[in-house]
């Protein structure tokens, strides 16, 4: 065992009679790392929870990449694009492309006895992906679809249910605002919540070959093409490659492509998602801060509680970087018994919340009933490895303040 090692050790258990000193000074500053680390790694979870449950939402509405004719004008009434077997399995084949789905967006009017609303429906295909909206859904089941019948069943929202006193199995007139006022009767299969009151209260979900009679247009004419990913950070390059196989293509009517991800779709949601790692980078800069001072403050105390002991070791001829080294490793040990408290402290909160979400959230304001949880290995360990180095470089400061004491004033120091 190193000279530097022993002594520290001996420092850190009073006496050697292996008990841990228990000055409120010392207290404070693993008190201090171990809470500035544990709201760091609540502060980190919860962040990326929350961006994680609204963009899951967001993608669940509109996909990861949208497909659809150039000329449209931005409205949920849209020109067409015509689509064939080839074209969909040229974008399905592309590298972490994980689904693809033909889908049409109509505005409508729901009247029933007492109220009407205006919505949009997206009718859907034998193709589409229900797992989102399975997911959230409250009541009822989503709506089966074959290639030889036309569904009349709809999913719809459970705000909008609500709105409208519709429940399953209830049927309801919806109105088309064309050249000639059209009518078409649905009926509530399925009932669904996301928290998201501005996509909830807009969209139904219906048999899209009802949208296609009403717009007079061919079976293998949709609105656009949805695109799902495998990961999220893989957009921007699967965007990419869409763009290189169909940007100078034309469909068989002559229409252009257009290629827009659900960040474009969607700039505010993303915009105000992506405001949140500003938030999170200020709570760290500051916890790092607290704990760097607590570090600082609590060497220091040490240093001057040892200072007539620092000037007998440098009496007996041990060098100023050999005492610098005891005081850093018995501050090591202290961090690490901060860090480790931190690290039960700050996990074990998110685990509780994850499985019991004890911590409830207002939905009309979050989006979410309760404080989302994402436990990320990677930005786990990042935190404790930052928290470790930073640490560590704090702890050279005060260890400096050594070479600065005489040993011939300090023996005598009292």
């Amino acid at each position: 065992m190193k000279f530097e090692y022993f002594i520290a050790k001996r420092f850190y258990y009073d006496n050697g009679r292996n008990k841990q000193m228990s000055r409120p000074a010392v207290k404070i500053a693993v008190v201090g790392i171990a809470v500035g680390l544990a709201i760091m790694i609540l502060a980190v979870s919860v962040i990326l929870g929350f961006k994680r449950e609204i963009r899951e939402k967001v993608i669940g509405f509109g996909s990861h990449i949208q497909i659809s004719n150039f000329d449209s004008n931005g409205t949920y009434e849209t020109y067409p694009i015509e689509v064939n077997k080839k074209f969909i399995s040229d974008i399905a084949v592309i590298d972490q492309v994980k689904h693809v789905q033909q889908i049409i967006t109509k505005p409508a009017i729901i009247k029933t006895e007492k109220d009407f609303q205006g919505i949009v429906i997206k009718g859907v295909g034998c193709d589409f992906d229900w797992d989102f909206f399975k997911k959230n859904l409250v009541k009822g089941e989503c709506i089966s679809l074959s290639d030889s019948v036309v569904s009349k069943g709809v999913v719809i929202s459970e705000s909008l249910a609500k709105t409208l006193c519709l429940d399953i199995g209830d049927d309801f007139l919806c109105y088309f605002l064309q050249e000639q006022i059209r009518a078409r009767k649905f009926v509530v299969s399925g009932i669904f919540n996301t928290n998201i009151s501005e996509y909830d209260k807009l969209f139904i979900l219906a048999d899209m070959r009802h949208l296609q009679k009403l717009n007079k247009w061919k079976e293998n004419q949709i609105s656009s093409l949805e695109v799902l990913v495998e990961d999220f950070e893989s957009i921007d390059d699967v965007q990419f490659f869409i763009f290189s196989k169909i940007a100078n293509r034309f469909d068989e009517s002559g229409s252009t492509y257009q290629i827009r991800s659900i960040q474009q779709l969607s700039p505010h949601i993303f915009g105000w998602l992506d405001m949140l790692d500003l938030n999170a980078w200020v709570i760290l800069v500051l916890m790092l801060a607290v704990a760097g001072f607590n570090i600082i403050s609590g060497l220091l105390i040490l240093i001057l509680e040892k200072t007539s002991t620092i000037g007998l070791l440098k009496a007996v001829g041990a060098e100023n970087w050999s005492i610098r080294r005891i005081f850093i490793f018995q501050s090591v040990f202290l961090i690490g018994k901060g860090m480790f408290w931190g690290n039960v402290i700050g996990v074990g909160i998110c685990l509780l919340q994850y499985f019991t979400h004890f911590v409830p959230l207002d939905p009309s304001a979050y989006y979410v009933s309760t404080v989302p949880i994402s436990l990320d290995v990677f930005a786990w360990i990042l935190l404790n490895v930052s928290t470790a180095i930073i640490a560590f470089l704090m702890l050279i400061v005060p260890s400096v303040v050594i070479s600065k004491i005489s040993p011939a004033q300090t023996i005598r120091f009292e």
